[in-house]
């Protein structure tokens, strides 16, 4: 598979992937709970990537209007040996779901 549709699989149904993470900022975790759920169904769906927004055809990143503010998701590859440790090594192969662990971080835009 393709990176970009190895976070396609993970980011569409984030609850089935326990060996990769999605996490929040404080904004997007103090929003009303049926607000954070909408949002991250907007996450889910994202679709419109383009040149300017994907350069690297790996679907990583999308920006998304929400409630008359932006937000912003992004996926990160971490080395699955050092992940539960120490998040600083980025995977190797981020094409390789063995070796990898996504991080799906999901921000209001200022906070990028």
């Amino acid at each position: 598979m393709t990176i970009a549709a190895l976070n396609d699989q993970f980011r569409s149904d984030t609850g089935k992937y326990q060996k990769h993470r999605v996490v929040m900022t404080a904004s997007v975790a103090a929003l009303y709970q049926s607000y954070r759920d909408s949002l991250m169904r907007q996450v889910r769906a994202f679709s419109d990537f383009n040149e300017e927004n994907d350069p690297f055809n790996e679907h990583d990143f999308g920006s998304i209007d929400f409630l008359n503010t932006k937000y912003f998701w992004k996926i990160d590859y971490y080395d699955r040996k050092s992940f539960l440790t120490d998040t600083q090594y980025g995977s190797d192969d981020p094409a390789n779901d063995d070796v990898t662990t996504r991080v799906l971080t999901v921000m209001e835009a200022s906070e990028y």
